[in-house]
């Protein structure tokens, strides 16, 4: 596979810089370090473009908070100036990513995305009677620097592309050489490269007929449950001496038929229902909802419209949900009364 050069030139270009600064805004516009960015915008980017040329331009830059939801995880969102880098850099290189990647990963890639993914995973539980669900321990936190590196060398040949990606990946660790951080554009696209590597060890080696992967999230269908045993072995050893990962708690083989956990859906050969913990969190939030609209803290047309895209959540993609869906919408607040709490 050809490699990719001279692209640093390409994302220090005046344009693309713009370009980035439009892409990182969404969203941010009311953030002071956006605003203090774009305010002093014509001697930014110049500055910006030096330095990132002369591999001077500051990382590490950033607040970190914590989220619950569905499970704890560390948020690191970079400071403005870094989050235009990593838009600059993905203008340019995210074309290179998605050459590489095989057609049933669906995470961080335009046209796929959550929905397709179920899709896909319906259509191969239709076809085949047996999976495989793999999950990857603590998959952010486990990444290889060193590994990571040595798998862009052989898709990149522009050494200060090399360098700047490298400087981005060793601003963050979680352990020494290890850790990618979770909220910012490049390391999405870093974490899905790195197990495209997993992929093709899955589709070529194994030769898997059926598999999907949503970022550290992989399914494999088989026509036989000795077949899946064999490939978990080979599966956890790849992954290991490899890419230095290890696969979470002990995967077994199940029957398609019966439905199994992905994405926050239960994926059934002909349909998806919400899971258990996507039923919580939409009870969750829309009890949110109704603690703020009692209060006052929201007004009848806020309410109808966030409650409106929490209940997209629960239909997209075809999803049955329409009993759970009606009984807890019963409790919404009905203009002029309140919250109901019968």
């Amino acid at each position: 596979m050809k490699r990719a050069g001279r692209l640093l030139e390409r994302i220090v270009d005046r344009d693309n810089l713009r370009m980035a600064v439009h892409r990182a805004l969404k969203g941010k516009r009311d953030r002071a370090d956006a605003r203090e960015f774009t305010a002093h915008l014509e001697a930014n980017l110049p500055q910006m473009a030096e330095q990132i040329s002369a591999g001077e331009f500051p990382l590490g830059r950033c607040v970190q908070f914590t989220i619950y939801d569905p499970k704890e995880r560390l948020i690191t969102a970079p400071c403005f100036a870094e989050r235009v880098l990593h838009h600059a850099i993905m203008n340019v290189c995210e074309p290179w990513f998605e050459r590489f990647l095989i057609d049933d990963t669906f995470a961080c890639r335009r046209g796929k995305g959550r929905i397709t993914a179920l899709h896909r995973a319906m259509h191969f539980s239709h076809r085949f009677p047996v999976l495989l669900k793999l999950d990857i321990r603590k998959y952010f936190d486990s990444i290889s620097h060193d590994v990571l590196k040595d798998r862009l060398e052989r898709r990149f040949k522009d050494p200060q592309l090399l360098q700047l990606l490298g400087r981005i990946i060793d601003s963050y660790a979680t352990a020494p050489g290890r850790g990618l951080p979770i909220g910012s554009l490049t390391s999405q696209h870093l974490a899905n490269f790195y197990l495209g590597w997993f992929d093709r060890f899955v589709k070529q080696s194994l030769g898997a007929a059926g598999y999907v992967r949503y970022m550290d999230d992989s399914v494999i269908w088989g026509d036989r449950s000795a077949d899946l045993r064999d490939a978990l072995q080979r599966c956890e050893q790849f992954l290991a001496d490899d890419l230095w990962l290890a696969v979470k708690g002990r995967p077994g083989v199940a029957r398609a038929r019966h439905g199994f956990e992905f994405l926050g859906c239960r994926v059934y050969p002909d349909h998806l229902k919400l899971n258990r913990r996507s039923r919580a969190r939409f009870l969750a939030k829309l009890f949110e909802l109704e603690t703020a609209y009692a209060r006052s803290a929201l007004d009848e047309r806020k309410l109808q419209q966030r409650a409106t895209a929490l209940v997209a959540f629960t239909t997209a993609g075809g999803t049955r949900s329409w009993q759970f869906r009606t009984r807890v919408l019963q409790r919404m607040p009905v203009s002029g009364q309140g919250a109901r709490t019968g």
